[in-house]
């Protein structure tokens, strides 16, 4: 058991080592095997239990029921979970201790429950896996299918558990700078590139498992030898090799096919604004003149170069723009002084259907005119953050970070518009939430514009991480991104998802770039590629697929074994 735990911790410590900003992606392709090994052949711990005579106990019958819980699979692959999570998500001590007034012990506690409730998914990859991998009821190629499909389902689910959902560092996200392989986001998603992972890790195994057969008599663990089940899987391999050259070809052809459909499309000059304000002092009322110097100073900057659409930070303007007159008229001739139009984040009120005032988190659009012409409420709210699930039901939880208004869910998803263009906005952490940037696309957004402001994070691994899960939302629509960050990382993707600009964390800098802009209503339907991709118009449509196969080879799995 203790070499199955250690081949765990290095699997998972391998996908830690292959996000940002380690970087290292090329060992998400090696970085399961691993655990499959560990996996492979695993017997429940429960089975020890019945050789006991207590068969007519209450405690093997709670056991026999919850078996799964004390399996060696479920606490590998839970331990899996631990290792990957504890050090790609560790930032969120930084966020809760040093902005949510939460002392580093219970942020810690915190950050564990957290890691806890995430590592779930990969425990139940490894219970359910491991009877596949020992199972000879089904062939190579079918436990590939399946594992691949029940991993990329389990993501899925993560992402759309209602009020919970938390779709960070998704396998496929360790991608975002493999241009050709990231293209098949445009049918598949993300899902798409964890898909092809797990499905290239699943054959690397099966090949090692074939050459180590001879050395090691019993691979997976003591007692249980399995060398007779291998076999050099070669019409596998093809297979699979078929598979990723398909979507290397698709990916090549659709980057030239993007670059010169993009040629024919508007420019438009846009500057970005990273004002890199202390977090600390951001909501210090005495503060807030010299904040509004700041943008004032980096606006008037990138107007003098030619930005007809400047950009400033999720919260950037730290009071309500609707009631603050002598601050607000400012921001209002801060637009009309660079002759641009300005989108900026502020927070917002107004009244609920009844008649109490609610807080949003919001993106506003002003004219050069100096006049509010836009305005988007933010829809994902971050749970516990910027408010309490289930609040009604549990008044005794209270949000973790503190300094941040309770704030409402915005209701319209609908682009923003200046000068025939159109655009759509995502706020924070909206960025990773799939749905919302090809929800834009389809009302007709020609570009999207992601504000955040990621002080809260410091200077951890997060900041790199969202940035790189930014980049599949240009990816799956084919549409420009230009990303604005407090503290950074802020920047333009363009339909390749490549990274045209980008800027430090905690630095103040002013950009300006030119992007192309689809004009949505000039296209004719006929021409698909130029329109909507397959991922705008359908969504997820992979993922449920892996969702219903996965289900499916169950299924077959039980049956065979009851024959």
């Amino acid at each position: 058991m203790l070499r199955a735990i250690l081949l765990t911790i290095l699997s998972a410590a391998m996908f830690v080592a292959a996000f940002p900003p380690i970087d290292m992606e090329f060992l998400a392709w090696i970085g399961m095997v691993p655990l499959f090994f560990a996996l492979s052949g695993r017997k429940t711990e429960v089975n020890k239990l019945r050789n006991k005579k207590l068969k007519k106990s209450l405690f093997l019958f709670l056991i026999s029921r919850f078996s799964f819980l004390i399996s060696a699979p479920f606490l590998l692959g839970l331990v899996w979970g631990i290792t990957f999570f504890m050090g790609t998500i560790y930032w969120v001590v930084n966020s809760m201790a040093n902005y949510g007034g939460i002392p580093i012990i219970t942020s810690i506690i915190i950050l564990i429950l957290l890691a806890l409730y995430l590592s779930l998914f990969p425990a139940c990859f490894g219970l359910i896996v491991s009877k596949v991998l020992s199972s000879f009821a089904t062939g190579l190629l079918f436990k590939i299918l399946f594992v691949s499909s029940f991993w990329v389902a389990l993501e899925y689910i993560r992402t759309n558990m209602i009020t919970v959902g938390f779709p960070w560092v998704l396998l496929g996200y360790s991608q975002s700078s493999f241009l050709p392989l990231i293209q098949i986001a445009d049918i598949t998603g993300v899902y798409g590139i964890s898909f092809l992972i797990i499905m290239v890790n699943m054959f690397v195994f099966s090949v090692l498992s074939y050459w180590l057969r001879r050395k090691v008599a019993e691979i997976p663990a003591k007692g249980v030898s399995t060398t007779h089940i291998y076999r050099l899987p070669i019409k596998e391999g093809l297979l699979v090799f078929i598979i990723l050259m398909s979507v290397l070809v698709y990916g090549f052809k659709r980057i030239y096919q993007m670059d010169e459909v993009s040629k024919n499309w508007k420019t438009l000059r846009i500057g970005i604004a990273q004002g890199n304000i202390d977090q600390g002092r951001k909501w210090d009322a005495s503060f807030q003149q010299e904040i509004v110097a700041i943008y004032k100073n980096l606006t008037l900057t990138l107007a003098k170069q030619g930005a007809r659409l400047i950009i400033w930070p999720e919260s950037s303007v730290p009071f309500h723009l609707q009631s603050e007159k002598e601050l607000g008229n400012e921001i209002y001739n801060i637009a009309k002084a660079s002759n641009a139009y300005l989108l900026t984040g502020a927070d917002s009120y107004g009244l609920g259907v009844g008649g109490e005032i609610k807080y949003y988190n919001s993106a506003f659009l002003i004219s050069s005119g100096g006049e509010i012409i836009g305005k988007y409420d933010k829809i994902h709210l971050v749970p516990f953050g910027e408010y309490v699930p289930l609040k009604k039901y549990l008044p005794f939880i209270h949000k973790l970070v503190v300094g941040v208004g309770d704030f409402s869910s915005g209701k319209w998803l609908q682009p923003l518009e200046f000068d025939g263009n159109s655009f759509g906005v995502l706020i924070c952490f909206e960025s990773i939430f799939p749905e919302l940037s090809r929800g834009f696309v389809k009302e007709g957004a020609g570009f999207l514009i992601n504000i955040t402001n990621d002080a809260w994070f410091g200077k951890t691994s997060a900041p790199y991480q969202h940035f790189s899960q930014a980049v599949f939302r240009a990816v799956e629509n084919k549409v420009f991104l230009i990303r604005s960050a407090n503290t950074g990382i802020s920047g333009v993707v363009d339909p390749a998802g490549r990274v045209k600009l980008k800027s430090g964390i905690f630095t103040r800098e002013d950009m300006v770039d030119t992007i192309m802009v689809i004009e949505r209503n000039q296209l004719g339907m006929h021409d698909f590629n130029q329109r909507f991709t397959f991922y705008t118009q359908y969504g997820d449509i992979f993922a449920i697929g892996c969702f219903i196969l996965a289900g499916s080879c169950w299924l077959v799995v039980i049956r065979r074994k009851k024959m």
